[in-house]
């Protein structure tokens, strides 16, 4: 499985971020391959969850597909066949756990859509009673559903280090007000929408954060991952109840153990136990199966 860019020497690589490998692909392609890295308290973490990669990507093509009413995206084609020569001797690796994507001039922002209080919302609430200079009605608590949802931007962190939330006026002042607005408008569309289908199917999307770029012809574009577990926070609908923290489907059996370990966050990250890596691989392939009705052994024998 690839792991990191020496896996692929032949290619032109442009990046890295916790979880993916970036490579230029011609003058007008990136090509975007998921490791099954993961990552907690800003530490990518040395032992991987087996498939990890493959849900991301499976479950951000299906997110796309659903959205492409109200944003395009900057998928070209995941079919390994129909890549360019010059990924030929990688279709394996490739298989599964890539897209093929149009190169984006990236907005840089981390566009956050809040339906519930959480997180680092929480924090700043409990601090100012705001969120990103937004007021908030008094007494709420960890996971409160907010009266609607919030658009509430954050920086771009390079690898190790954590986001920080801004002011919408702070986008205004980097990139200007009328695409502000227009990240706005997208982000709190998206979030409406794949909130409506996540609740048929008795899933609480929280919150999550979305990327945007402007293709060769100018066209805002919804690029990166999806709403997936990594990107988002998803809550099962049945046992929801504000006052705590909730149960989700994410890193959250992982962030659990490295707590109750002893680790010092100082220092590096201890391998993580195979109990530990089986249920948190499980709670991954659980959220694609719940979320999109389909079956991950399926989309797998597929790709």
């Amino acid at each position: 499985m690839p792991l990191a860019a020496e896996e692929f020497a032949g290619l032109t690589h442009v990046g890295s971020g916790k979880v993916r490998e970036l490579f230029a692909v011609g003058d007008d392609a990136i090509l975007l391959v998921a490791s099954d890295r993961i990552s907690a308290f800003d530490y990518v973490l040395p032992t991987e969850i087996p498939d990890k990669g493959a849900v991301l990507t499976a479950l951000s093509l299906f997110w796309f597909d659903l959205l492409a009413e109200i944003v395009p995206s900057h998928v070209i084609t995941t079919k390994v066949d129909e890549y360019p020569a010059e990924l030929k001797p990688y279709t394996e690796q490739l298989r599964g756990r890539s897209m093929l994507c149009k190169r984006l001039a990236m907005v840089p922002v981390e566009c956050v859509a809040r339906g519930y209080l959480t997180g680092s919302g929480l924090k700043d609430y409990n601090a100012t009673g705001e969120v990103c200079g937004i007021a908030l009605p008094a007494g709420l608590v960890d996971g409160s559903k907010l009266p609607a949802p919030i658009f509430t931007p954050a920086t771009k962190a390079e690898v190790g280090l954590h986001d920080e939330n801004i002011s919408e006026e702070a986008v205004a002042a980097t990139v200007g007000r009328e695409l502000t607005d227009e990240l706005k408008r997208l982000t709190i569309g998206i979030f409406e929408r794949a909130s409506v289908h996540a609740g048929e199917r008795g899933v609480i999307l929280a919150d999550t954060k979305f990327e945007f770029g402007h293709d060769e012809n100018g066209v805002l574009t919804l690029g990166d991952e999806v709403l997936t577990p990594d990107s988002s926070r998803f809550w099962p609908a049945d046992t929801y109840e504000p006052g705590k923290a909730q149960p989700s489907y994410d890193k959250q059996y992982v962030r659990d153990w490295l707590v109750g370990s002893g680790w010092d966050k100082n220092s590096e990250p201890p391998a993580l136990p195979a109990e530990v890596v089986e249920k948190t691989r499980a709670k991954y392939v659980e959220a694609y199966e719940r979320l999109t009705g389909a079956s991950f052994d399926d989309y797998l024998r597929n790709a």
